[in-house]
């Protein structure tokens, strides 16, 4: 058997070009197994690489080897069974063992499966490649912090612009009075030491001419200290601290009624993921609260909200009402961006998709960064399609979308994270 081996240098990273190749060439089974990954894992854990597992027989080379036709000599040592001329048969269905027996059990036969590890990006291009959104990670998710100036004390160093007139004047007063204490005190006992002596003696006494050199010395020595001193100034002191914008809550609402299959539930889950892979590079922390809905709306983790099937009815507005109280009571506006993602197949009732539009537009909206709804449907709109196309020349910041299969995801994802013109 020949092997070719290539041995040209590559810098550094000398596999980096076979393992290009190496994803190009089983660039299906690697799909495959990054498709079984995503079903089996949580939203939050998407970013992280994965083993891939391929059979040994569909990674064959092709390679070169001698074929075994014909005449050959062989020695057999400790041959008792042929003498020489004689013709030996050859094996059926090929000669030799392969070694591919289970230990214990000559009837079965397997092979280890072929483990290839994809790094973090490799494994979110392949799963973003039928989303039509190749470079998406690279543009368009870049985060930058964004920092606000917030006070801190105060410095004594700093800008004319930044003094502070009142803690300054307050400081120049205590050390006005901490410096010149002692001296009033006595001047004020001077006084009235000169007022008492001037009863019993006249102006060219000694000692009322003492008094008086005194108390002027006193009021020169007051009347030096200075109204405010450079030492005195105080400059307001600020700070960048991060807006209050770097945390957000992310709201996953999903019709689970009999009419949602799998299927639906699939795309439903890769609109989610998307969101969250946006929402993870833009904030610190992100919380993800998970909603289900039929007739009525619960509040579940993320193993029961894409697994559990109910039967029945749907009632959007439930779930609605269920959002509204989460963000009163544990999300307020002031320290919280809230993004919703809402997924249905359009089913409702008649009645309740006009109570649904009414709590967007007075409720909903004015408190939450960005709502896009899906739905997953390909046939015709449906009555709640039809209210919530009337939300967004109320509110700019709603966005929908149909979505018929998982390239249609991404229009979304444009339309509602598109850079606004300034």
């Amino acid at each position: 058997m020949t092997y070719l081996i290539d041995r040209r240098l590559q810098g550094k990273n000398k596999s980096a070009i076979n393992r290009e190749r190496f994803i190009r060439r089983y660039k299906g089974q690697i799909k495959d197994a990054v498709t079984r990954a995503v079903k089996g894992r949580s939203i939050t854990d998407i970013e992280n690489g994965e083993k891939i597992s391929i059979p040994v027989k569909d990674i064959n080379e092709p390679n070169f080897g001698h074929a075994n036709g014909g005449v050959r000599e062989t020695i057999h040592p400790g041959n008792k069974d042929y003498m020489k001329g004689d013709q030996v048969q050859r094996p059926k269905g090929g000669g030799g063992g392969s070694g591919k027996g289970k230990a214990g059990n000559s009837e079965e036969t397997s092979e280890d499966d072929f483990i290839f590890e994809l790094t973090r990006e490799e494994f979110l291009n392949v799963f973003f490649e039928d989303l039509e959104l190749p470079n998406m990670v690279k543009t368009q998710l870049t985060a930058t912090k964004e920092y606000r100036n917030q006070r801190a004390g105060y410095n004594i160093s700093g800008t004319p612009s930044n003094i502070h007139v009142l803690r300054s004047l307050r400081g120049a007063l205590g050390r006005r009075i901490a410096v010149g204490g002692k001296p009033r005190k006595r001047l004020k006992e001077a006084e009235q030491e000169l007022l008492a002596l001037l009863l019993v003696a006249d102006e060219k006494d000694s000692r009322v001419i003492a008094l008086r050199k005194e108390i002027h010395h006193l009021r020169s020595r007051i009347l030096a200290i200075p109204f405010i001193d450079p030492f005195d100034l105080r400059y307001s002191n600020r700070i960048k601290v991060p807006k209050p914008s770097s945390q957000c809550v992310m709201f996953c609402i999903m019709d689970v009624s009999g009419s949602m299959d799998e299927e639906k539930k699939d795309a439903a889950k890769r609109f989610f993921i998307l969101l969250y892979l946006f929402l993870e590079r833009a904030y610190e922390k992100v919380d993800v609260v998970f909603i289900r809905h039929h007739t009525s709306a619960t509040e579940v983790d993320e193993e029961e909200f894409f697994h559990s099937r109910e039967s029945g009815g749907t009632v959007v507005s439930s779930a609605l009402n269920l959002l509204t109280k989460i963000l009163h009571e544990r999300y307020p506006s002031s320290d919280w961006n809230a993004y919703v993602a809402q997924a249905s197949d359009g089913d409702n009732w008649d009645s309740d998709s006009v109570t649904c539009r009414e709590l967007l537009v007075n409720t909903i909206m004015p408190a939450v960064q960005y709502y896009a709804y899906v739905e997953i449907t390909d046939g015709p709109a449906q009555n709640l399609w039809e209210e919530y196309t009337q939300i967004p020349e109320v509110h700019p910041h709603f966005a929908m979308q149909k979505i018929e299969s998982p390239a249609d995801i991404y229009p979304v994802f444009r339309e509602l994270f598109k850079k606004q013109p300034k």
